[in-house]
């Protein structure tokens, strides 16, 4: 009944804020005159003192962008504070009206956060326009929840493949079997982490997790003839002398020659280039076959988000702010300063975006076919330790191929639990 209480509370306090912002957001069935009067209030409405996180590391590139944001909207001030994107949950609800009116985010925080009441929706306004109509679907989904949208995409992240094109041709790579057979892989099939890279296989092969939509509890389907295929596919790598059981050491490996390829994200993109040099190549994931025939292997989709605190006590002028970071021009510079590869749609057709190897394998997969954005519902986090150990399992022979159905319907059983 408490949390009934408050779920009711703070939709009301949504719901007034919101009355707020589209009477300053104006609409679109308005008269001329009318709209003229609209953008007044609206301009006269932007303002107020907000407070804004971004990642530590990030501070120093998004000052000149909010000094720029203050010299279009002079009636706003923002303090630029460093913060933690991978914390917000943490850091936003221990008290919510000292924390920032503006703040990053992955995308997979977005439904405990927003059925918390920490996020600010703002599906009614001009804000959604801007965000669906710049941004690719994938990012789009990943800011929605429940059918609202809570975030502004700015970036969307997905696994590549990074090789020593000395050593493998872009043909080579195309295929696991090619791959595995004219090189060799370090990957981690066999310890933690397993799951992130492994688990999309499953979706590979035709599967769900949690429903297509990711925000179904009971949705996801692993334990049918297709999640079978997967295990027996996991298993028979044990025996594949291409693939090399590196985690820990998989960028020694490749930086002594032991290994020629792995799976890995733009984070490594640097470290790998130190490895490899000129010879460093990247392409999208390679396809795999379960027994009837390639099929794309799929990774999983983040998306990088700014969202609005649902207690700032100046909702339009922090939305306005979270638009303005995540515009083309906001994500082109964190393209070019950190590498943030964009959501943008236009961006992506940028030709200092698509000249850049790993950019171009990321925008690949994020496409539907090479990827599944990241479920939003708490209870990945079920997903998570019982996926890593049915991968592992499975690998090291552990768990026999008699007992993949039973293990496969616990898993789905555990997965469809409630965490409340």
């Amino acid at each position: 009944m408490k949390k009934n209480w408050r779920k009711y509370v703070s939709t009301g306090v949504v719901l007034s804020a919101t009355a707020l912002l589209l009477a300053a957001c104006g609409s679109s069935s308005s008269s001329s005159s009318d709209s003229s009067k609209t953008e007044d209030s609206s301009s006269a409405k932007v303002s107020g003192d907000i407070k804004l996180w971004v990642d530590t590391e990030q501070v120093d590139m998004f000052k000149p962008i909010v000094a720029d944001f203050e010299k279009e909207y002079p009636d706003v001030k923002v303090e630029l504070t460093a913060g933690s994107s991978a914390d917000a949950k943490k850091d936003v609800s221990k008290d919510p009206s000292a924390a920032a009116d503006v703040f990053m985010m992955p995308h997979d925080q977005v439904g405990q956060m927003a059925d918390a009441g920490l996020l600010y929706p703002f599906t009614e306004t001009k804000f959604a326009d801007s965000v669906k109509d710049n941004n690719v679907d994938s990012a789009v989904e990943g800011a929605t929840w429940k059918d609202e949208l809570y975030g502004f995409p700015y970036g969307v992240e997905s696994q590549v493949l990074y090789y020593n094109k000395s050593k493998l041709s872009a043909d080579d790579v195309k295929t696991w079997n090619t791959l595995t057979s004219k090189g060799k892989l370090g990957t981690n099939f066999g310890d933690a982490g397993a799951n992130y890279i492994f688990g999309p296989l499953f979706m590979s092969n035709g599967d769900v997790l949690y429903g297509d939509n990711g925000e179904d509890l009971t949705g996801t389907n692993f334990n049918n003839e297709k999640g079978i295929e997967v295990l027996k596919w996991i298993a028979s790598q044990k025996s594949n002398s291409g693939v090399v059981q590196s985690s820990t050491e998989a960028l020694a490996n490749l930086t002594a020659g032991t290994t020629d390829a792995f799976l890995s994200g733009p984070w490594s993109k640097n470290d790998v280039k130190k490895a490899l040099g000129d010879n460093m190549a990247v392409a999208a994931y390679p396809t795999v076959d379960f027994g009837h025939g390639e099929t794309p292997m799929k990774a999983f989709l983040g998306v990088k988000l700014f969202a609005v605190n649902q207690q700032t006590k100046s909702p339009v002028a922090a939305l306005t702010l979270a638009e303005y970071l995540s515009n083309e021009s906001s994500q082109l510079k964190e393209f070019e300063e950190i590498g943030t590869v964009p959501s943008n749609k236009d961006l992506q057709k940028n030709e200092k975006v698509t000249s850049d190897a790993v950019a171009k394998a990321v925008m690949e997969m994020s496409d539907t076919d090479h990827s599944v954005v990241m479920p939003k519902l708490p209870e990945m986090n079920s997903f998570w330790p019982a996926m890593d150990a049915l991968i592992n399992d499975t690998y090291k022979g552990n768990i026999k191929e008699s007992q993949y159905q039973d293990k496969l319907d616990k898993l789905v059983s555990d997965m469809s639990k409630t965490t409340e």
